[in-house]
């Protein structure tokens, strides 16, 4: 459905877009991520041919963006970061102003689609408020509504949900994958929890390059790297960090606070214990427990959240762990 091959962007010296390459096929709700500055607004933009690329192609639905821009963009639906809409007219007048632009015909047709679309972007009983009174959350789904209205292949969506609180997240959340039953969609966002709740695969972007493709299981997987262990022990302090420090394979310590549900006490400490690549000290370290006369309360291994493999592939900084 979507076809990206070596596609590049440069603005002057800076190159935004570095000779990605990558499909999304017909069905898949794709997650692009990436830090600011990384490439993914340039990338949509250039889908929907707002944006020329300096080299390299994209087709969209067979067709290419930039030769057969016209063709592209009439299967696509786009909902750009911000929401760019007109305050002055009610959501009825602008959903037919939408439909205007977009070239569907006046009659029955027109009215029996603007009902669907309604009805799925939950905007009935706002059809005469004025668009500038409404919520953010609710703008959100008049953008949502126009991007649908021709009944796109591909929809592609740029930070929907930014700005939101979580009740308004929820319901966009919601809207995007009922259509994404039917439909193509990327969508970029910061929020690790919408890429788990509502993808089924996962691109990041970092320096205008492709750092990981995948679904969210593949890629937490994959960033796990060297095994992590979270460890409780009761005793003095100086006993467990240097007790920890000095076991074979363990590459670094670090005192952490109490994990929900863990005991706070004075004389409980707990610990981020990395251990070297392909080591295993856990049965090392509650030898060590037992010879300095320390309790050893907890030790589990900890799994890579999706906070923890968008940071690791961006930034080679190591995140937090979660269960």
């Amino acid at each position: 459905m979507i076809h990206v091959d070596g596609l590049t962007k440069n603005y002057g010296n800076v190159k935004a877009v570095a000779g990605i390459s990558f499909d999304v096929h017909a069905g898949e709700i794709l997650g692009f991520l990436g830090p600011n500055g990384a490439g993914k607004t340039t990338t949509m933009k250039i889908l929907t041919s707002y944006l020329s690329p300096t080299a390299g192609r994209a087709e969209v639905a067979g067709y290419d963006v930039l030769d057969h821009s016209l063709e592209a963009r009439a299967r696509i639906g786009y909902l750009p970061e911000g929401t760019p809409l007109y305050k002055d007219m009610t959501v009825l007048e602008y959903l037919n102003f939408a439909s205007d632009v977009r070239g569907l015909p006046t009659g029955a047709g027109r009215t029996r689609r603007l009902r669907q679309v309604v009805e799925q972007c939950g905007l009935g009983d706002r059809l005469g408020f004025l668009i500038g009174e409404l919520s953010k959350g609710l703008k959100q789904r008049v953008g949502l509504a126009q991007a649908i209205l021709h009944e796109p292949e591909v929809l592609i969506l740029d930070e929907p949900t930014s700005g939101l609180d979580p009740n308004q997240i929820v319901e966009i959340r919601q809207v995007i994958k009922d259509i994404g039953k039917s439909k193509t969609v990327i969508f970029s966002t910061h929020i690790m929890q919408e890429v788990q709740a509502t993808c089924s695969r996962m691109l990041i972007i970092s320096k205008g390059q492709i750092a990981a493709d995948g679904t969210p299981d593949e890629l937490s997987r994959k960033a796990q790297g060297a095994q992590e262990l979270r460890v409780e022990l009761v005793g003095r302090v100086e006993d467990a960090r240097e007790g920890l420090t000095a076991v074979k394979g363990v590459a670094s310590v670090r005192s952490v606070d109490p994990a929900p549900g863990e005991e706070a006490g004075k004389d409980n400490h707990h610990f981020v214990v990395i251990a070297q690549e392909g080591q295993d000290p856990r049965a090392d370290i509650f030898r060590m427990a037992t010879e300095k006369g320390l309790t050893l309360l907890e030790m589990r291994r900890e799994k890579a959240s999706l906070e923890d493999v968008f940071r690791t592939l961006t930034s080679g900084t190591p995140g937090r762990k979660s269960k």
